[in-house]
């Protein structure tokens, strides 16, 4: 069971060595970009919102 164990976390250590991690810019611009697209995507829910309260009111 331990050396199982141990293999295990020797191919963890191999496969994140393999991994290509984003650089700071990249990081930064898909950062900013999945901030402006929650964003987007809030204002757009308040909006949907806003507007089915707004016909269910008129209906009741």
């Amino acid at each position: 069971m331990k050396e199982k164990i141990i293999t295990f976390f020797q191919d963890v250590v191999k496969e994140m060595k393999k991994v290509t991690w984003p650089s700071k810019d990249e990081l930064f611009e898909s950062t900013k970009i999945v901030i402006v697209v929650c964003l987007v995507l809030a204002a757009f829910t308040y909006v949907i919102d806003m507007l089915i309260n707004q016909v269910l009111k008129g209906i009741f």
